[in-house]
């Protein structure tokens, strides 16, 4: 099998709890529109069935620090497709509401893990000059499973078949289990446990050099020294430490932003959305099939820019294409228009404004950046941690928006979101450093010792040409 081959094998299998992750966040829109059927849901249990998901992926962020730590985390990746499956089952085979609520919550666990492991084991495993490309290979097939989701609800919804919708998440689930089997380690957890003999060999193989590989593992290891004399354990008063209170808080920002300049309004609700506008259900659910479609193709240029523009200059574009699309939406919807051809397209103009904007930066960068941003040997703990509280936001976002949509109608929700992407980009032009194109120990000797600032420096510094001639 050739080199080449072998190498994007691990790319797509590390990759591959992309899918699971989309799917089973998207598919239960379509879904829940049958499961009333078979299953009686109140209000408040129809927010417990979507929120279930959200509160189980914090648990399991929470847990997947110290989990990829002592496991590695191509071990945590296999545990993290066999949740997959044993919720995905569940919740399919569900009889009652409180069974699909816990198993909802399983799948949830799962998701958790993915979220942190899974960016953090393509984050180690990839050279400098395209690591944000590969990584954000992941948050490209989140956006494939949420596609894949909608589409699985539009073509499923003539039978009103909820428990296929739902249990078809099975099946990239065991591929990712039968494929992650078959790739390497994170070299860089295998430094830290002693087993450099190891690194060496998994390094040589991504990339065919037997001296690059060298110098890059010696890197690693003088990283790996340097924080083992200084390390302590994690804690919430380390991180608020002048040293690594800069790092952390650019972090927590960045995924606070992520998920209140309103994407989860548009993911979760844009078919309510429309039908409140006009739209008949299907039209609604094929609309929302579109919306999947661009989120998906929008997020491959971002794939490719992310190395050659850097990160920053996608998240300032990003932040005011949805703000402009959020101010279109407020327009739009405090006018008075009635309901006709024109409040339709203009909808339908903001609404794919906003997520082409959301797929090309914000979507795939943070989980680029968050990696990157943190020094080894707290890198996994302090990953989890802020992915812990991505979904903390994410559920406050999907929990508050249907009582604020309630009391204060679209247009106003609309203009809060304009002003917090607004923020956004406040935050990203004064306090995020750039990362685009420079080793992990690189970033950490500039972030740990001269703070963001400093290393704004090196967005100025040239580039090496492999970063290039991607």
């Amino acid at each position: 099998m050739p080199a080449r081959f072998k190498n994007a094998l691990i790319w797509v299998f590390g990759a591959l709890g992309g899918i699971l992750w989309g799917y089973d966040t998207g598919v239960i829109s379509g879904a829940m529109l049958f499961i009333k059927n078979d299953i009686a849901l109140t209000p408040l249990l129809e927010g417990l069935v979507v929120s279930g998901l959200l509160v189980g992926a914090m648990l399991g962020a929470g847990l997947s620090g110290r989990l990829s730590d002592s496991w590695g985390r191509r071990r945590l990746i296999l545990a993290a497709s066999g949740v997959f499956i044993l919720g995905t089952l569940g919740a399919a085979l569900a009889t009652g509401a409180a069974a699909l609520i816990g198993f909802r919550f399983v799948l949830g666990i799962g998701v958790g893990i993915a979220s942190v492991v899974v960016p953090l084991y393509l984050t180690e495993l990839a050279p400098a000059h395209v690591r944000g490309g590969l990584t954000s290979l992941m948050q490209l097939l989140v956006t494939v499973g949420i596609f894949v989701a909608y589409v699985t609800d539009y073509l499923l919804a003539g039978a009103g078949a909820w428990r296929w919708m739902i249990g078809l998440g099975t099946v990239p689930a065991a591929v990712l289990a039968l494929g992650i089997l078959t790739q390497p380690e994170s070299p860089r957890w295998l430094v830290g446990r002693g087993r450099s003999a190891e690194a060496r060999t998994v390094l040589t193989r991504l990339r065919g050099d037997a001296g690059a590989a060298g110098q890059e593992l010696a890197e690693i290891e003088r990283t790996e020294r340097a924080e083992r004399e200084q390390s302590e354990p994690l804690t919430l008063r380390r991180l608020l430490s002048p040293r690594l209170r800069p790092v952390f808080v650019a972090g927590m920002l960045l995924v606070l932003f992520q998920n209140f300049v309103g994407i989860n309004t548009i993911i979760y609700y844009a078919p309510t959305l429309l039908t409140d506008i006009g739209f008949g259900s299907d039209g609604a659910i094929l609309a929302n099939v579109g919306i999947g479609l661009l989120n998906m193709l929008m997020t491959l240029p971002a794939m490719r820019l992310i190395d050659r523009r850097g990160r920053k200059p996608l998240l300032l574009l990003g932040a005011l294409g949805m703000c402009a699309a959020m101010v279109l939406l407020a327009v739009t919807n405090l006018s008075g228009l009635g309901y006709g051809a024109l409040l339709s397209a203009l909808t339908l103009l903001g609404i794919a404004l906003y997520i082409g904007s959301f797929a090309i930066s914000w979507g795939p960068v943070q989980w680029v950046m968050l990696p990157e941003l943190f020094p080894m040997r707290i890198r996994a703990a302090a990953v989890s941690l802020c992915v812990l509280f991505n979904w903390l936001f994410n559920m406050v976002v999907a929990l508050l928006f249907p009582s604020l949509l309630h009391a204060w109608g679209a247009g106003a929700n609309f203009l809060i979101f304009a002003g917090t992407t607004l923020l956004a980009f406040c935050f990203v032009h004064k306090l995020l450093p750039e990362t685009k194109g420079r080793s992990l120990e690189e970033i950490e000797q500039d972030l740990l010792h001269g703070g963001p600032a400093r290393s704004e420096s090196a967005r100025s510094a040239p580039v090496s040409s492999g970063a290039e001639a991607v």
